[in-house]
């Protein structure tokens, strides 16, 4: 599997992303600077986490203006997969590849440390490696991860099965206690149209080891390699 981390000034978790790629397909990921106006040959590509542009105007609004955002849009429009977590989740919403938009913690303050998520399904190449309604214990680290989008969206996403993960308690109950940050109807991750955009807040590429504290986010690489290699 080709595949390309787009890395912007601030960005984080572009390395343990290319870990997590590199374990679970054998090849070392392009890491594309977000200057670059085109991408090499890929099969998919990640918008890691991080802090682009340290946040200013609010998270992902100047990295979806980066050079590069034109070629990752014209390859999410040809079906590539792509891959958004924590600021390219923000990023993904800021360039319209998904509805809605990423606010402040309800809480107004930055929260990091393990969550709990349900797998809405595992009929996409993203959740192929998982059980419906697994709960998966993943770290989250954001200031603005509170999901919010209108009632009409709102409605469509669940109507069009494309809610991928929902916050939950450790016990897998869909309520406002496992809500870490006040997201609309508990959303952690949601897809495009397609289900072949998604984007999310928890950071499955930090729980690929066991010496980090879990394995986790395991199934969700090497499901990718699976699907894609099909």
């Amino acid at each position: 599997m080709r595949s390309a981390v787009i890395v912007f000034p601030g960005s984080n978790c572009d390395r343990d992303v290319a870990v997590a790629l590199e374990r679970a397909s054998g090849v070392a990921p392009a890491m594309v600077w977000h200057r670059e106006t085109s991408l090499p040959p890929v099969d998919f590509i990640v918008l890691p986490g991080g802090f682009s542009y340290g946040d200013y105007l609010r998270g992902g609004a100047i990295a979806a203006r980066s050079p590069v955002m034109r070629d990752v849009e014209a390859h999410a429009q040809a079906g590539v997969p792509i891959l958004g977590i924590c600021n390219g989740f923000q990023v993904l919403t800021e360039i319209g590849l998904l509805p809605g938009i990423l606010m402040r913690n309800a809480g107004l303050k930055f929260i990091c440390r393990d969550v709990h998520v349900a797998v809405a399904d595992n009929e996409t190449a993203f959740t192929a490696g998982y059980a419906k309604d697994q709960v998966l214990r993943i770290p989250v680290a954001h200031n603005e991860g509170n999901y919010f989008a209108d009632e009409a969206t709102l409605d469509a996403l669940e109507d069009d099965g494309r809610i991928a993960f929902r916050y939950t308690t450790p016990q897998g109950d869909i309520n406002e206690a496992g809500n870490p940050n006040g997201s609309a109807r508990n959303i952690a991750g949601i897809y495009n149209e397609t289900r072949t955009v998604l984007g999310l807040m928890p950071h499955p590429e930090r729980v690929v080891d066991s010496a980090h504290g879990g394995t986790d986010g395991v199934a969700l690489f090497d499901g990718l390699v699976k699907a894609l290699a099909q």
